[in-house]
């Protein structure tokens, strides 16, 4: 698996293909087409990607932006970018993925304007539904991954256990030696 899913929705993990995005070489995932139907194959939008071009990497890339530009705003109370509103829904109207039920759990099949057209819906439904107030951001320093926090009691800290909030804790720890042993 080349890609990571610690959001828990696939719009939230989308936006999070750029990573780090506050310093100054921010780590990006989709760096290729390849690259890109493999986030497609592995999130289970689309089994196997769509054969992916770069004009359609560029596309993917334009509707990341203006989805963390929605995400981000409502994250931070703020009005939401009338130019990204205005993209992400531009995609959203394009038709939606295929889906079959098969005789044991249901695919879904489609090209790059049904793919990106499913990731703009779901953008849509996170920034305009009822669980705004659900969203944080990663607590570790670097990471900028925003997730909808379902947790009980609404404490979670971290974007995934198993790789943020596992270096979280080994470092508390760390310094809970450093410190006992000073």
């Amino acid at each position: 698996m080349v890609h990571e899913f610690p959001c828990g929705t696939r719009a939230l993990d989308f936006i999070g293909t750029l990573r780090a995005r506050r310093i100054d070489e921010p780590y990006e995932f989709l760096t290729s087409p390849a690259s890109l139907d493999a986030w497609f194959d592995e999130s289970g939008l689309v089994s196997g990607g769509v054969g992916s071009t770069d004009d359609d990497l560029a596309s993917a890339l334009e509707l990341r932006e203006a989805g963390y530009a929605l995400i981000w705003s409502r994250l931070h109370a703020q009005p939401m970018p009338h130019d990204a509103i205005e993209l992400v829904n531009s995609y959203a109207a394009r038709p939606p993925l295929q889906i079959r039920l098969g005789s044991e759990r249901w695919s879904s099949d489609g090209d790059i304007t049904q793919a990106l057209s499913q990731l703009a819906r779901e953008t849509i439904e996170i920034a305009g539904g009822d669980e705004t107030h659900l969203l944080r951001e990663c607590g570790r320093d670097g990471c900028t991954q925003i997730y909808l926090d379902h947790s009980r009691g609404r404490r979670r800290e971290w974007c995934s256990m198993s790789s943020c909030g596992s270096r979280m804790k080994a470092k508390a720890y760390r310094e809970r030696k450093r410190a006992e042993a000073a």
